[in-house]
């Protein structure tokens, strides 16, 4: 059994209210929440807000939204916080991104496939990276794999580094990926994370499952090729409209 929870949060330094924003006739949140619903992988789907507006108008569109605590650093918390209060019992938990409002639903798929033996304790999805622009830009999380498809390690910075070569030419002699947020939790791991300090390295590059690296859990890695357009400002607004239309 697994649970899509979208983390939908009212304040936003960059774009208040971003979850209730209209892109064409529906809002952002409810853009994110049917296209959740379209997924073959979950038995149910809600979402966890901090604010009556944004529940009362997921409500009216006929989904399902629990109210949690402000005060969460973190969607990975309000997750949680959201989790306890469901009264069916689910193995996994995804924490779907709630400014995706075009997620495709074949990413959540993938992502729950790398659930199916029970073993996974914690997985994400990855997107190859073909260009040298996206492999040094700072904005963009590279990630290296084990043998296992298993996270080594996330950073701003492009890892590894190839010695000897160009690097205009990097990503042409290595197989890069960088990070798509979505998130699987088995619930048991999703408790103990929650109660975890902030650690070193996730301080240093801003990057929360890095506390998970560093205090010992595994996370899995599942090759997406969908691009993920999301919305962190009022400008890409507009950006996400013009994809649409050329679609």
């Amino acid at each position: 059994m697994i649970v899509g929870i979208i983390p939908a949060r009212f304040a936003s330094t960059r774009f208040p209210g971003k979850p209730l924003i209209d892109i064409d006739g529906k809002s952002m949140i409810q853009r994110v929440y049917e296209q959740a619903s379209k997924s073959k992988s979950l038995n149910k789907v809600i979402v966890a807000t901090d604010d009556e507006r944004i529940f009362d108008h997921v409500a009216g569109f006929g989904g399902e939204a629990v109210m949690t605590r402000e005060d969460h650093p973190s969607g990975t918390d309000r997750c949680w916080e959201a989790f306890q209060n469901l009264r069916d019992s689910f193995q996994y938990v995804i924490n779907i991104q709630g400014d995706e409002p075009f997620i495709d639903p074949s990413q959540i798929d993938t992502l729950a496939a790398t659930l199916e033996d029970g073993t996974t304790e914690l997985a994400t999805l990855i997107i190859p990276v073909n260009t040298h622009a996206t492999l040094f830009d700072m904005g963009e999380v590279k990630v290296t794999l084990n043998a296992n498809m298993e996270a080594l390690y996330f950073s701003r910075m492009v890892i590894p580094y190839i010695k000897s070569i160009d690097q205009k030419e990097w990503h042409l002699h290595h197989n890069y990926y960088r990070h798509v947020g979505m998130y699987a939790y088995r619930s048991d791991v999703l408790e103990k994370i929650t109660r975890l300090s902030v650690s070193s390295l996730e301080k240093a590059e801003s990057l929360e499952q890095l506390r998970w690296l560093e205090n010992g859990f595994k996370i899995k890695c599942a090759v997406t090729n969908f691009e993920s357009h999301c919305i962190d400002t009022p400008e890409d607004v507009e950006k996400v409209r013009k994809i649409m239309d050329a679609h």
